[in-house]
Parts: structure tokens; sequence; C-alpha cells
């Protein structure tokens, strides 16, 4: 098979296609031929060094779409699946050509959902229904505020948010973008660089749940939470390190939850899955690439602009 790995950390130019052996399944795997993967931030992390391997050549890739290449524990070869553990799987991430797979981390894509807008959904989904759901209890008719309304999580997080019930605020740098997030769904979308977040949602009485994306911007999270919120810190797009008002945070009696690598269970992401096919979601691509122009994806990626997920296609 095929995988680009980086065999020492630096620039994007580190990414190299290499040939390497087959994975071997266990028992419990499935054998794929991955079609797609996306880029997250982390697959920069990583490989620049910031968050280091355990061991190079290192295979990025944290989710994966494919054809199941034979048949194995009730998955039939020729059907198309999708799995957001693909770091977990024999073969390395989803830059692999193939993985066997633990068939447990496996969902079925359903016929009209593409691999594209499958992978889009994968990882950032799974993220944003777990932040939303399993730690946040979202219920409806409550408010939530989700930061960073243009990334993969914020764009789909939307829109699950609003399926549920939710009225949803989020946050954004430019009137184009904030066009594109009401069309999502989103019923409030703040232009953080010139409007204050914390006030605007105050005015509003506050929201009962934040997704927190940026990390430095938790003590307006804090700030714009009503009594009794809470707080899923998921990203820190911002940086890593922030100070807080602990005196603001006790008198609200306001809760901070590290969501760590946030998951839903996969019996949520096969539900999302069929809500794509449902059109109750529409996954946001911002470009496609195929995987031989991985080091680009890198370059779009770190230069902030894309808008939704870049999707990397391995060769049919």
């Amino acid at each position: 098979m095929k995988a680009v790995q980086f065999a020492q950390y630096g620039g994007p130019e580190m990414l190299q296609m290499q040939e390497m052996p087959d994975p071997v399944p266990a028992d419990e795997d499935v054998l794929i031929a991955v079609k797609a993967t996306t880029v997250n931030r982390l697959d920069l992390f990583q490989r620049e060094g910031s968050r280091p391997v355990g061991n190079l050549p290192f295979t990025p890739g944290l989710e994966a779409v494919g054809i199941v290449i034979n048949d194995a524990h009730g998955f039939r070869r020729g059907e198309r699946v999708m799995t957001a553990r693909a770091l977990e799987a024999k073969g390395g991430g989803g830059y692999a050509s193939m993985l066997a797979v633990p068939a447990a981390h496996l969902s079925r894509i359903p016929e009209s959902v593409s691999f594209e807008e499958a992978v889009a959904a994968g990882l950032t989904a799974s993220t944003a229904w777990g932040s939303l759901f399993d730690l946040g209890h979202l219920q409806a008719g409550q408010r939530v505020l989700i930061w960073a309304g243009s990334s993969g999580v914020g764009t789909i997080a939307i829109q699950i948010a609003k399926h549920a019930g939710a009225w949803v605020a989020t946050t954004t740098s430019s009137e184009e973008r904030a066009a594109e997030l009401r069309k999502l769904g989103a019923d409030l979308v703040i232009q953080h660089k010139q409007q204050d977040v914390s006030k605007v949602l105050q005015e509003l009485g506050g929201v009962h749940l934040v997704i927190e994306l940026v990390s430095t911007t938790l003590q307006t999270s804090i700030d714009a939470c009503a009594n009794d919120g809470r707080i899923i810190l998921i990203g820190n797009l911002g940086g890593q390190k922030v100070t807080i008002d602990a005196q603001i945070q006790r008198v609200k009696r306001v809760t901070v939850v590290g969501g760590g690598s946030l998951r839903a269970a996969p019996a949520d992401e096969q539900h999302i899955l069929n809500l794509i096919a449902e059109k109750a979601l529409t996954p946001v691509i911002a470009q496609v690439l195929s995987i031989t122009q991985a080091a680009e994806a890198h370059r779009l990626l770190a230069s902030g602009e894309p808008q939704g997920k870049i999707i990397l296609r391995h060769a049919e």
C-alpha cells in the first residue's frame, strides 16, 4: 500500500509518499481500502512536533472512509464504511491507502451519502455530538454558544444543536462568514472582533452551554454563561494558556469540563450519518485535494482561510 508519512518533525515538506507493507488484520479487524481522509489541526501539530508522536516515521489521519475488502464481522465486501478512530487502526492513520480497523469502530455510510460528506462529518461531528450531549447535556430550548463557527467542529455543531431544538449563537470574524453561518441555522452570529461577545449574550439572559474551541476566550465564555452554565473545553485554537477570574466562575456556579480526545459512541456516529442522508445535516467542505497534495493541504489549513473541512482523496 501507499501512505503519506513524515519521518522527522518540521514543515509541510516533511510529508512524503511511501510504499508500505499492507496491514495484517487481527481477529477483531475489518480490512478497508481507504478512499478519503481529512486534514485536522492535530495533524499539523504532530508534524511540527508540538504534539510529538510515539514513533517515527508516522502516518497521520484521524478519520477515514473506504470500502470493505473482505467479508468480516458482519461487514460485506464492497460496503462503504467510516471510522473516526483511524489512528487506532493497523496501517497508520487515514493518510494510508489501506487500514485494518476494529469492527466496533466502523459505521456504514448510507447509499445517498458521498465519501466526501461522510469523512467531512467524521471526527468533527463525533466531537460535536459528544461535547453537546455526552458532556454538555444539551436540552431542547436551551441556549448554546459555539465558538469558531466556521471551523470544522463549529459548522457541524451549529447544525446538530439546532436540530436538537437549541437556540444557537456562534462567533466569526467577517460578515461574509456570518452570512454562511446563518444559512447553517445559527440564530445569532457575533463578529468577535467588533462586538463584545459576553455583553451581547448577557443582554439575552446568558447561555446554558458553551462549546469552547479557542480556550483563550475562556473568561469571555464564563461571562457569557447564565448561572449554572456549562463550558466544554474541546479546543485551543487560540493557545494553551489563559487567566480567568475565579470569583466570577464561583459566584455564577459555572462548570468547566475538559473534553480531551472527545468522540461520540459509534452508534451515535451512525446516527449522524443517517441524519446526513436525511438532509438534516450538511457537512461543510472547504476543498477536496489529492492525497499527493497533503503538504499543500497542511499549508492551506495553517493559513486559517478554510471554512469547513479539507479532504484528501486517495487514488481510485
